[in-house]
């Protein structure tokens, strides 16, 4: 079994559906606890005290850059809606070695199992000026890469999106349950800058950049 067999076996090992472990795991999975609702969300009786809306203004604080994870259209979709890709902030460097990044995808995502069965992505890290990209791949239900110039990334062929600042070439290396989420694990196998030092920021609810020196 290879990545995208692997991320395909966690996509319905650790899906919102019934769980179903896979016939041959390669992939590091942590499972849902079992006292879990369906839709991965902690029973009620474990969650913190802690207002969604207060969570989401205190968190809002911490500023981020913005990404985009694509991933290239599978056999399965080679006809139909082509690559894949989402626009995702929650990504951050895990490991230097051996080198790994990660992710976080809401377990619901429509996005996700497209990424899973290709078994790679590239993160595309957004510049400045890229705002409308990015509201781009927030939506679903469209054709996300209509006019969007890109190239495959050299090693999983995953779009890389023209103008971003930095990519990064994965392979899955591992998914793990996180509340009403999952975090996937990517093993970096290519990346590179365009030279720019100008990345798109998100802070409080607003896209934001880097004053001048």
């Amino acid at each position: 079994m290879g990545h995208a067999g692997a991320a395909a076996a966690a996509v319905r090992y650790l899906g919102p559906g019934p769980v179903e472990p896979p016939a041959r795991p390669r992939l590091r999975c942590v499972p849902a606890d079992e006292r879990a609702s369906e839709d991965g969300r902690a029973p009620v009786d474990e969650r913190a005290p802690v207002d969604p809306a207060e969570f989401r203004r205190v968190l809002g604080n911490f500023a981020s850059g913005v990404t985009v994870v694509t991933a290239p259209a599978t056999r399965e979709t080679r006809d139909g809606p082509g690559p894949a890709g989402f626009a995702c902030q929650s990504f951050a460097s895990l490991s230097l070695d051996p080198p790994l990044v990660c992710f976080m995808v809401g377990r619901a995502s429509t996005t996700w199992p497209r990424i899973a069965r290709a078994g790679v992505f590239c993160v595309n890290v957004l510049g400045a000026g890229q705002d409308e990209l990015c509201r781009a791949f927030a939506v679903s239900g469209a054709d996300k890469f209509a006019g969007v110039a890109h190239d495959p990334a050299p090693v999983s062929g995953a779009p890389r999106l023209a103008g971003a600042v930095a990519w990064i070439d994965c392979a899955v290396h591992a998914v793990h349950t996180g509340g009403d989420h999952l975090i996937v694990v990517g093993r970096v196998t290519a990346l590179g800058t365009d030279g720019t030092d100008r990345p798109l920021l998100f802070h409080r609810g607003r896209f934001a950049r880097l004053a001048d020196d």
